[in-house]
């Protein structure tokens, strides 16, 4: 017998109010967009300065917005459209779960298009700033996902020393995924996005910064997806894409465009 990991048994609600309670996937939102926006603060200001911290603070409530509403309706349009049109009580119900990252860049993109326009902000150079603080989001959001005993990994081999059981998932042991994508979406793309950010010549190419989010993204969720189990209700794409999930497939579109960009700055 290989030893395996049992999956720790967390409450998904931090603190109990009565009937109500804040559950680890809201707390992890609210960490991510205030630590993302105390780092916004300082990188708009950085040469060539973008926008005013005043200005940071304001785009706070846009990002919360364009996250939280992008990223429920664009996990119900692309995940499970045929369930929530035939319910649509069911799309704000978010405390059952469903967003979609895809959806939450989306909402974002919008958000800095609207806050740009309204303040005269240079659009592509303020997206360069966010685009630096978006991976704090998605650490912590990763984070909640493995708390909450969900989107949990493939089977994984006999050999491998941490891999778990987790009460929803069978009773096979299973890659941590939600792990994986934690440290390569959150703590790689940050350190990366970071690195990239703290030369001069590359925020003064206004797109370049975003580009290269996009491309890291896409390759740090394309290579998570190998291990993550696809979701039930959607298994594997096989039509025409020859076995990718949807979380890939939504990926090449953000590889295309991110390459694009990164050339167009140049």
């Amino acid at each position: 017998m290989i030893p395996v990991l049992l999956f720790p048994q967390f409450d998904p609600v931090v603190v109990h109010l009565g009937p109500f309670g804040i559950r680890w996937y809201a707390l992890a939102y609210i960490v991510g967009l205030v630590l993302g926006w105390r780092l916004l603060r300082v990188v708009v200001r950085k040469a060539p300065p973008v926008a005013t911290s005043v200005q940071a603070d304001d785009f706070l409530t846009w990002a919360t917005l364009g996250v939280v509403l992008g990223g429920r309706l664009g996990y119900v349009l692309f995940y499970q459209p045929g369930q929530y049109l035939t319910d649509p009580a069911k799309i704000f119900a978010v405390w059952q779960g469903g967003m979609s990252f895809h959806g939450g860049a989306l909402g974002v993109a919008i958000a800095i298009v609207w806050f740009c326009r309204r303040n005269a902000i240079p659009l592509l150079g303020f997206a360069d700033r966010v685009a630096v603080c978006v991976p704090i989001g998605l650490f912590f959001g990763r984070i909640a996902n493995f708390i909450n005993g969900e989107l949990w990994g493939r089977r994984a081999p006999d050999w491998l020393p941490w891999a778990m059981i987790f009460p929803n998932g069978g009773p096979d042991a299973r890659h941590p995924s939600q792990i994986y994508e934690a440290l390569l979406e959150g703590v790689v793309l940050f350190l990366v996005m970071l690195a990239l950010s703290r030369r001069e010549t590359l925020r003064a190419r206004f797109g370049w910064l975003t580009g290269a989010f996009l491309v890291g993204y896409a390759i740090a969720r394309g290579t998570g997806e190998f291990f993550r189990e696809p979701d039930e209700f959607l298994r594997y794409i096989n039509s025409h894409f020859g076995g990718v999930t949807m979380g890939q497939l939504l990926c090449i579109p953000m590889l295309a465009v991110g390459v694009w960009l990164m050339l167009r700055a140049r």
